[in-house]
């Protein structure tokens, strides 16, 4: 990740500009006090397969991390970013004024709206049943009780109802084509509540651990998985961020990272 300020503002000091996938693509991000975009947004955005030509909804976009490194990466796809809260939603608006982005910005809309909203509230807020191809999550998973984020805004970002996962992936399947896909990053710890809420709606789920080095515990887990679709969950290959002897990333991890590859090699 590249920071800069914004060639086109005064310095300001409560955004950063940074850069992505080696300066493809670049986020307007609060530069404190607020949910700023990491590996986990770049490592599901790579769920997508690399010849990508549809229409990509990134529930709880933030300032849009997941959905610019799509569009980044699949230049036929178009992207939809759904956010609920105003200052995020201001954050993606203007990554997608900024001049870097001009390549994508044709591909690229934006709602403010809740993506937990059910059947004719979810319609009237423009999120269209069966509009999607696939639709990418990273929902809040942190427990209530995880006081570890004080910040009001970031707390939203990061702490989750009990009922997160159903919601969210209620939504998902309502706004999915017949066959299409869903995405999403979590905390292994949530893998029961995902299957229980993909259950009835998805199937064929490939469950992909990500781990920060092959000796230590998965630190995150993407679940990938197919609307209407009735076979089995898989344990697939995992991803491997760090190597063991220098913390450097291995090559595979920096190819994800740098919008290069898929998660799923397809």
């Amino acid at each position: 990740m590249l920071t800069s300020s914004d060639p086109s503002d005064e310095p300001l000091t409560d955004r950063t500009v940074d850069g992505f996938h080696r300066g493809r693509f670049f986020l307007v991000q609060p530069a404190k006090g607020g949910h700023r975009a990491g590996m986990d947004a770049l490592v599901l955005a790579a769920a997508t397969p690399s010849g990508f030509a549809g229409m990509a909804v990134d529930f709880g976009a933030g300032a849009g991390a997941v959905g610019f490194a799509v569009a980044a990466r699949c230049p036929a796809a178009r992207v939809l970013l759904v956010e609920r809260s105003p200052e995020m939603v201001s954050f993606a608006r203007l990554s997608l004024a900024n001049a870097g982005n001009s390549h994508l910005a044709s591909r690229i809309d934006i709602l403010q709206t809740d993506v937990s909203l059910a059947g004719r509230a979810r319609e009237a807020a423009g999120l269209r049943d069966r509009s999607a191809d696939f639709v990418l999550m990273n929902p809040p998973f942190n427990e209530p009780i995880d006081r570890s984020t004080p910040n009001e805004l970031r707390r939203e970002a990061h702490v989750g109802s009990g009922s997160v996962f159903a919601d969210w992936l209620r939504s998902a399947a309502a706004v999915l084509k017949p066959r299409g896909k869903v995405a999403l990053i979590a905390r292994p710890s949530s893998l029961a509540d995902i299957l229980t809420a993909l259950s009835g709606r998805f199937g064929g789920a490939e469950i992909l651990p990500v781990y920060a080095t092959l000796s230590r515990p998965a630190i995150r887990i993407v679940v990938r998985a197919i609307r209407g679709a009735r076979g089995a969950p898989s344990i697939m290959p995992p991803l491997v961020l760090h190597r063991e002897e220098d913390q450097s990333f291995t090559a595979e991890a920096d190819a994800i990272l740098s919008g290069e590859s898929s998660l799923f090699d397809d």
